[in-house]
């Protein structure tokens, strides 16, 4: 029987069989790894008898990488697949192959995190009867500006990246949400329940009188002209924030984490410290 061209390569990846050629292996990312073995400057394990090259890895993900060396394309899997297809193109040096991998993640992650479920109409019309809740739902990126949003309970909501610019949010409960990265410019939070992560968000010139912000994580947040007369910081962690010109007369600060925050110009008269 003849052999085949010099070219053609047969591989067994880990018990599973593969047919390609030197040019797939090599062309289109000649610095990894996986171009190195085939470039002809190492020895490789190969079957006498069958002629196939051994490589002591998991072939599952094999024939997407195959796929990739041949049209560039990233595969569409699940986050498991595309967590172990990873680990595979790491250990090959795929680098154009991991980076179109995060890529495909990230995008799906802002996919995820900003498919609400609702629309600011929707809003509009739950907050037009009484005792609305919005408990556990994604509004994740939802422009909630300037509405009437008090006594709303938020509880266990995905709030990623909201706009709540000028809205009344008075007496409003935000217990265990995410509301990283939201927007709260200027909004009223009188008497609100604020035990979640705040982390990053904006709250410039927000009117916090008496909110109760127990175990609050306002690690990194924007709090610059905040009104906080009267509001709970017990055990908050406000590490990074910017207090900048905030009123916190009166406000017990005794076990709030502040390294790093900036008190710049703060009315802290009577404060706990």
């Amino acid at each position: 029987m003849d052999s085949d061209p010099p070219s053609i390569v047969r591989l067994n990846i880990g018990g599973k069989k593969f047919c390609t050629t030197v040019d797939t292996l090599t062309q289109r990312d000649p610095d990894s790894m996986l171009a190195a073995m085939f470039s002809g400057r190492h020895t490789v394990c190969q079957d006498p008898d069958k002629g196939y090259i051994f490589v002591d890895r998991d072939g599952e993900h094999f024939r997407h990488i195959l796929n990739w060396l041949r049209d560039g394309v990233i595969p569409t899997l699940k986050d498991s697949d595309y967590a172990e297809l990873l680990r595979e193109a790491e250990y090959y040096q795929l680098l154009g192959l991991i980076e179109g991998i995060n890529t495909a993640l990230n995008k799906r992650k802002d996919e995820d995190e900003f498919n609400s479920e609702l629309t600011r109409r929707d809003i509009i019309k739950c907050i037009q009867s009484e005792r609305v809740k919005f408990r556990g739902m994604n509004l994740s990126g939802l422009d909630l500006s300037k509405l009437d949003l008090s006594y709303v309970d938020f509880s266990h909501a995905s709030l990623k990246g909201v706009f709540f610019s000028r809205a009344n949010l008075q007496c409003a409960k935000f217990r265990d949400v995410d509301a990283e990265g939201s927007i709260f410019h200027n909004a009223t939070l009188h008497a609100c329940l604020i035990d979640c992560s705040f982390c990053g968000a904006d709250l410039r010139s927000a009117h916090l009188q008496s909110a109760d912000l127990t175990d609050a994580n306002l690690e990194g947040a924007n709090l610059e002209g905040a009104n906080l007369k009267g509001a709970k910081l017990t055990n908050a962690n406000l590490k990074g924030a910017n207090l900048q010109r905030a009123y916190l007369r009166h406000v017990n600060l005794r076990e709030t984490d502040l390294e790093g925050a900036k008190l710049d110009g703060a009315n802290l008269l009577g404060a706990i410290r």
